[in-house]
């Protein structure tokens, strides 16, 4: 499995017991959703490794307590502390309307009801405090705060993102 086919869910944060229970920390609005996990995938050495589940419990509201399968001891579980932990993109629950993963509209044409088409969606910038849409319009990027009244429309069957730009927004890196 590689990296690009799947999500990243959270990091492994602790161990719990001296039999190797660690805590993985959740990085999801919805922890009960991955409460009986099978298996998942561990970064180790920049490769995905699969580690299967014996048990699990969800502990604090965003940290699933797990014994995996042949980890059986505090060194053990030494080995995979700070791992991070990934699963395949189908296990991603379904979104509908205007909710999105910011995944799948990557290539999405972009259009704006005042402008017309601008460009493909290159990303979401999720490194500040405001997401940004990277939009790539020839060899120029344009940047559009990912606000909810911007976004008139993700329309996945045309994979297009319609927005409504506040005027100026688009047209200052398109010097028109």
């Amino acid at each position: 499995m590689h990296k690009k086919e799947c999500f990243y869910l959270g990091k492994i944060a602790r161990k719990f017991s001296f039999k190797g229970e660690v805590l993985i920390y959740l990085d999801t609005d919805e922890p009960e959703l991955y409460e009986n996990l099978e298996s998942v995938f561990v970064e180790l050495n920049k490769s995905l490794v699969p580690f299967f589940i014996e048990k699990s419990a969800l502990h604090k509201d965003k940290f699933l307590r797990v014994r995996f399968e042949d980890i059986d001891s505090e060194a053990a579980a030494d080995e995979i502390m700070n791992c991070e932990i990934y699963l395949p993109l189908s296990m991603l629950p379904k979104l509908e309307g205007n909710k999105f993963y910011y995944h799948e509209i990557v290539g999405f044409e972009v259009e704006d009801v005042r402008l017309g088409t601008i460009g493909t969606m290159k990303g979401v910038n999720d490194s500040n405090a405001q997401p940004l849409f990277e939009i790539l319009n020839g060899e120029i990027e344009i940047l559009v705060p990912m606000i909810d009244d911007f976004i008139v429309k993700i329309d996945r069957g045309n994979k297009k993102v319609i927005l409504n730009t506040p005027v100026g927004l688009v047209d200052l890196y398109l010097g028109s």
